[in-house]
């Protein structure tokens, strides 16, 4: 699938070097996270992104409004550049996708989690029932 823009950031949170992938396209945002190990260098980066792209669980895309490229004054747009440099590196829409996809699987997982539970409350009602079936019959 074809992107509109794609973002690699990678950053150290501790204790491991974390790279967030910001994708998009025709309108929708995703995003997800990538774990490294030590600090990558640009080349390891472009591998595990060659690597491991098909893999990677992006989240729910989310609707994002579209804004038109205006030119800029060449101080202003290195002054923006300085500041984007300086401040934390993780965007709130990328924290808010994260977030997304992480609810998406603790739900998931709470819900296998009771069913599983149930199917064992079964098994064990049936079991008391067979055994009481036994104890009745005299044997």
């Amino acid at each position: 699938m074809a992107c509109d823009t794609c973002t690699i950031t990678v950053f150290f949170q501790d204790p491991f070097w974390v790279g967030l992938i910001e994708r998009e396209e025709g309108g929708r945002y995703s995003a997800c996270k990538l774990t490294f190990g030590a600090e990558p260098r640009d080349f390891e980066v472009y591998a595990a992104l060659l690597d491991h792209w098909r893999q990677l669980r992006f989240s729910e895309a989310l609707p994002m409004e579209r804004r038109a490229a205006a030119a800029k004054n060449p101080k202003r747009a290195r002054r923006e550049a300085a500041r984007q440099l300086s401040k934390a590196p993780v965007g709130t829409k990328a924290q808010e996708a994260l977030k997304l996809q992480r609810t998406e699987g603790k739900e998931a997982r709470r819900e296998k989690s009771r069913e599983d539970k149930m199917a064992e409350e079964e098994r064990r009602f049936r079991l008391r029932q067979e055994k009481r079936k036994q104890k009745h019959r005299g044997r």
